[in-house]
């Protein structure tokens, strides 16, 4: 991290981050990022070029800090059985992009010409990949699952299911009780993880004792 980010970029980003997620990116304004950071605004010109593509810096910055934070969840949790690493990974997912929702819109538009973010995203849906794969095969050596989907398609259902609910609130929320955007968040994102858990499990061909 510290090879791609200096401490002066962190700081700013961080800040950025926790504005743009309370306000939303166009309620964000360069002027409240640099008055919260206690910085000259030419200085977000002077770090990114513009603010557009502060937010692919704070994009490539997101995904490289849950990288190295899943590596370290996963590490504490590879010893647990199967079907609890497997019940722990889809929860970090579905909790991640729920947390982070407010990047979407601008991730879909900007991966069309940005190599940069296109590369940080592979490297990272690999890594989810491959300790999908350990801990399908686990399963299956002990006996725990019956079947061995591809963990690239356990990777697709878990990631697209959840988008879809996080890109189209207006459906969802028919059909999550709420009385606020608090309420609903928490509760869309319980039911999008115990549905997921229905269908990996399914998918795995595992059944609760």
């Amino acid at each position: 991290m510290g090879k791609k980010f200096s401490e002066k970029q962190i700081h700013i980003l961080d800040i950025a981050e926790e504005l743009i997620a309370r306000k939303g990116y166009e309620g964000t304004s360069v002027r409240d990022i640099c008055t919260k950071a206690n910085i000259n605004v030419a200085m977000i010109s002077y770090y990114f070029g513009s603010k557009e593509k502060m937010m692919a810096y704070l994009y490539q910055y997101r995904v490289l800090k849950t990288r190295e934070n899943f590596s370290e969840f996963a590490d504490t949790i590879k010893d647990g059985r199967p079907e609890m690493q497997m019940k722990e990974m889809i929860k970090y997912i579905v909790s991640q992009l729920f947390r982070y929702n407010y990047f979407h819109g601008f991730v879909t538009q900007e991966l069309r010409h940005t190599e940069n973010l296109k590369d940080e995203l592979l490297d990272f849906y690999q890594l989810f990949v491959r300790k999908l794969d350990e801990v399908i095969k686990k399963g299956v050596t002990t006996g725990v699952f019956t079947f061995t989907p591809k963990p690239e398609d356990i990777l697709t259902t878990i990631i697209g299911s959840t988008l879809f609910v996080i890109r189209n609130k207006n459906f969802y929320e028919l059909y999550v009780p709420h009385k606020d955007d608090e309420t609903y968040t928490k509760e869309a994102e319980k039911k999008v993880r115990m549905n997921l858990l229905m269908n990996v499990f399914a998918v795995l061909g595992y059944a609760a004792d």
